[in-house]
């Protein structure tokens, strides 16, 4: 057989990995396509592909044989057990040093696992978020690689030059072992459920509580696109309301208010109640799916349950559209705050070295979160690449306290018009927790050491005899309960 020309392989023939093959051809790579139905690369050799350096294979076996050393396979793949069955089937036709690389949307403790059981077997794994959707995957998506360190050199320059690039550089870097590639896909999807519903709580503000048309708010979302929102759910948003069906009414006005949802911002909001940090934002935006979902609860609901009767607005209109911008802005500010929070304390616990500023630069092209904003993001993160909050960043400290006044203008109107805005208030309930040197946590501990022993600390300056700095003290409340206290534990 002649000599493997083959740069890399690619299994599943899906919209987004035909347009990834596609984008991968365009950079002068020669991709070899394999499908699971081998009818498949047949039609795509013959149809989309035709007349490009694209080869096929109707086997594992012709794949691996047609690709040069060390062999790089993507698995565009189903999440779950499609994932492990291909790399059972490939693992003994591959050699040391070989790399299968998952590009789905799988949960990280898989391709944590995935790492460990292919390095064991002297292969590389890495777990790869792709984004952007399949205009992101046909252009230029962002690529978020991390696994095995060692597979980076062999790959890097096939993504990067295959992702998205800004201002010279490419939408994709290495993130960091075993499965933080698709721990940092994870929190990408999670802010994107943060922003959508942000975005979905303006139009709603806009629209029942100013009264305007989706042409007039399509118009507002237009000259927003071209300030500091300036992002691509903006500008998407802004077209979507415009789209009219054949009898002149727009269609976002016939779509049922049911959301779905595949997952992802689930795993995000449980990843951070098991590791205590408070990403409120995007636990909001998946509750707020999960309300949208009780459709007819919500229908029998609103012809029993009155809310506050709706009086005209008679405030200066223009001055509250300005109001909802910086509002929108500031929780948008939140959210990535609380995002970039879970990755730190995620990369604590499971020693991983993340570059935050890296990731910022990742997403500023080709994903569903692009904006302008992840700039600023990344430029905070290059400057103090240890930074322990946004909110502590100057450029991000000055534009939220610039905010600061229409954000609570336009959070109070819509708690008086009985508008839900479950992401602008939990941002805002975050930020005022963020910046109180005291909570009222004190009386929770008191309640929990009352009904079960559960002791507490005392303040730094309030110790006397019976209360001692830095031991767990409980108190009889009663007088009539014991000494024995019961073992403290953390989130």
């Amino acid at each position: 057989m002649s000599e493997p020309t083959g740069d890399i392989g690619l299994i599943g023939l899906a919209v987004m990995g035909q347009n990834l093959i596609l984008n991968m051809n365009d950079k002068g790579f020669t991709v070899v396509a394999f499908n699971r139905t081998t009818s498949k690369v047949d039609h795509f050799l013959a149809n989309e592909a035709k007349g490009t350096k694209i080869q096929g294979a109707h086997s594992l076996q012709e794949l691996v044989a047609k690709l040069k050393r060390p062999r790089k396979i993507i698995l565009l793949v189903k999440a779950g057990p499609a994932v492990d069955d291909f790399i059972h089937n490939l693992d003994p036709l591959l050699e040391k040093g070989d790399i299968i690389i998952d590009g789905g949307n799988s949960h990280f403790p898989d391709s944590i696992r995935r790492t460990k059981e292919l390095e064991s077997k002297g292969l590389l794994f890495v777990g790869s978020g792709v984004s952007g959707g399949e205009e992101g995957a046909r252009y230029g998506p962002s690529l978020m690689p991390g696994g095995s360190p060692a597979a980076w050199p062999a790959i890097k320059e096939i993504f990067q030059k295959t992702a998205a690039q800004v201002d010279g550089e490419p939408c994709c870097d290495w993130v960091g072992e075993t499965g933080a590639g698709h721990y940092v896909k994870m929190v990408h999807n999670g802010i994107e459920y943060g922003d959508m519903q942000l975005i979905a709580e303006t139009y709603d503000i806009l629209k029942r509580g100013l009264g305007l048309s989706e042409d007039e708010i399509a118009d507002i979302f237009l000259k927003w696109n071209k300030g500091v929102l300036d992002s691509f759910l903006i500008d998407i948003t802004a077209n979507i309301l415009k789209f009219k069906d054949d009898d002149g009414q727009p269609i976002v006005t016939k779509i049922l208010d049911q959301a779905g949802q595949k997952g992802t911002g689930k795993w995000t909001a449980i990843n951070a109640l098991d590791a205590g940090t408070p990403v409120t934002l995007i636990g909001e935006a998946v509750f707020a799916r999960c309300l949208s979902a009780l459709k007819s609860e919500r229908v029998r609901a609103s012809k029993v349950i009155a809310g506050p009767t709706k009086e005209p607005f008679r405030g200066d209109k223009q001055q509250f559209i300005d109001d909802l911008e910086q509002a929108l802005y500031a929780s948008k500010i939140i959210s990535y705050t609380q995002g970039f929070m879970l990755m730190r304390e995620t990369a604590k616990e499971l020693k991983w070295n993340l570059n935050y500023a890296g990731i910022a630069r990742m997403w500023r092209g080709g994903c569903i979160i692009k904006s302008v904003f992840l700039g600023d993001i990344a430029s905070a993160y290059t400057k103090t690449p240890e930074l322990e909050s946004l909110l502590f960043d100057d450029f991000f400290n000055k534009a939220i306290h610039k905010a600061q006044p229409g954000w609570r203008r336009v959070i109070a109107q819509a708690v008086l018009w009985g508008i839900p805005t479950p992401a602008f208030s939990t941002a805002l309930a975050f930020f005022d927790g963020y910046r109180s040197e005291i909570v009222p946590a004190n009386l929770l501990q008191g309640q929990r050491d009352y009904f079960g022993a559960h002791t507490f600390r005392v303040l730094p300056g309030k110790e006397n005899a019976k209360l001692k700095a830095g031991e767990d003290i409980h108190v009889n409340w009663t007088g009539r309960g014991g000494n024995v206290s019961a073992s403290s534990y953390s989130a």
